[in-house]
């Protein structure tokens, strides 16, 4: 019998590799059926399984993601350390509506609840948002007025943490201009390729106009640009047309500083995994990720500010890429000892003396997806001269290796055959991942005429 976490996990994998229009029409089945009170169906479960494939997919209205609309687009779903500005964790928005809707509001919540419910699953989604408006003015009012001071910060900590509570207070201001909100997102439809200049002055003018009448609002308008754009850094632009300036000096000592922060932010996780990377490597492929998004993401801030290397976005950008040059400097020095191992030869030929174990075998796999998947990218994290040492050796080594193996596959028999042949095709699959599946297969076509020859 299969455990019971093992049957979700099961699931999950399943639900999250079905293809996008089967799994939007699944997603709104089950939202349904919990919109009319329906419990034979294991709702959280199969909607964690089908986030994957519904990434770029319009989800079910529901009244709580409908809450949740004018503040959508600064909620997150990875942990963090700490609260960060105009960053509102996914985690905390059942914990405020909790507090919401049961403490301060309990009456209009439960009103707005059945209300939208209703309407949604009636179809009528232009009434159920007129109904949200009405709340979110409710809500975003009684929610400031409760954690202006005492006693609705002592009551409001009995139900939020210190992070919840921070995340309240900016949910609330986005509630109580929730009508501007909802004007950007409807400017920036999700995903804008491009930041246009057109789009940037409409961005100013309810930037302009926030200022006037709530200017703790107005610097979110350059993060709700970010989470909209598909190159997020462009939103710096918004920053930098305000303040009139075009380097990081000044904009990364104030709130327009935003953007920036969150996207060094992004880097600083990103860094966090290549640092505690170790030997033996187990997932290349995920290492390889975070060099290149690290990489894309530093080159885009130097590109959209003048990084200066007094600045402080610039000290931080170069004590980061010094960290990662450093971890990735010996990940390329170890690359080249791990295909010696997997290839072994000796006085300058090939050593086929023993076949070589599967698992140095995956290790120099590994650590040549490394050297190859960060092949245009290694300037940018400061580790391009071992990066193209590492490169130019392990070709020059796989090349030794086969010339020497196809000489002698052509006069061999027996166990030693068979070890030549086991080791060469391990060199197509290598030489597929360092050059091109052309390079492989040309190995392979060369490994086959030595056999006709000796055979």
């Amino acid at each position: 019998m299969i455990p019971i976490d093992d049957k979700s996990l099961l699931l999950k994998g399943f639900l999250g590799n079905l293809p996008e229009t089967a799994a939007g029409k699944l997603a709104q089945a089950v939202e349904f059926d919990r919109l009319m009170d329906g419990h034979d169906l294991p709702h959280d479960d199969i909607l964690t399984g089908l986030r994957p494939a519904l990434r770029n997919s319009a989800r079910t209205q529901t009244p709580l993601r409908l809450f949740c609309q004018p503040f959508e687009d600064l909620l997150v779903s990875e942990p963090r350390k700490q609260k960060q500005k105009a960053v509102i964790l996914r985690a905390s928005v059942v914990p405020v509506w909790s507090w919401l809707s049961v403490d301060l509001l309990p009456k209009e919540a439960q009103n707005y609840f059945s209300d939208v419910k209703a309407l949604i699953l009636a179809r009528k989604l232009d009434q159920a948002k007129e109904c949200a408006q009405a709340f979110w003015i409710q809500a975003g009012t009684a929610m400031r007025e409760a954690l202006a001071g005492e006693p609705g910060l002592s009551e409001a900590a009995k139900k939020l943490n210190k992070d919840e509570i921070a995340d309240a207070r900016e949910i609330a201001l986005l509630l109580l201009e929730a009508d501007e909100m909802l004007k950007i997102q409807e400017r920036l439809p999700k995903p804008v390729p491009h930041l246009t200049e057109e789009i940037l002055w409409q961005l100013r003018e309810s930037y302009d106009a926030l200022i006037a009448r709530n200017p703790d609002v107005a610097p979110f308008v350059a993060v709700v640009t970010m989470r909209r754009l598909q190159r997020p850094w462009e939103a710096l632009r918004l920053p930098l047309m305000v303040s009139r300036q075009t380097g990081d000096a000044l904009i990364s000592k104030t709130d327009m500083g935003l953007v920036g922060e969150i996207l060094l932010a992004r880097m600083d996780a990103m860094k966090a995994v290549i640092l505690a990377a170790r030997h033996p490597l187990s997932d290349a492929d995920n290492l390889v990720e975070q060099v290149v998004g690290f990489s894309h993401l530093s080159s885009a801030l130097v590109k959209e500010v003048e990084m200066r290397r007094d600045g402080e976005w610039g000290q931080r950008l170069l004590k980061d890429r010094a960290a990662i040059g450093a971890v990735m400097d010996g990940f390329m020095e170890r690359a080249i000892k791990e295909l010696g191992q997997a290839l072994p030869m000796n006085r300058g030929a090939a050593d086929f003396s023993r076949a070589t174990p599967t698992e140095k075998r995956t290790a120099a796999i590994n650590y040549i997806r490394l050297v190859a998947g960060t092949r245009h990218f290694a300037a940018a994290s400061s580790f391009a001269a071992k990066q193209r040492m590492a490169l130019e050796e392990a070709g020059n080594h796989l090349r030794r290796y086969v010339e020497s193996g196809v000489r002698d596959l052509r006069g061999s028999s027996g166990e030693k055959r068979s070890t030549i042949e086991s080791q060469l095709q391990h060199c197509a699959e290598l030489a597929a991942i360092l050059f091109s599946g052309e390079e492989g297969e040309l190995i392979r076509r060369r490994v086959k005429a030595a056999q006709a020859t000796a055979a």
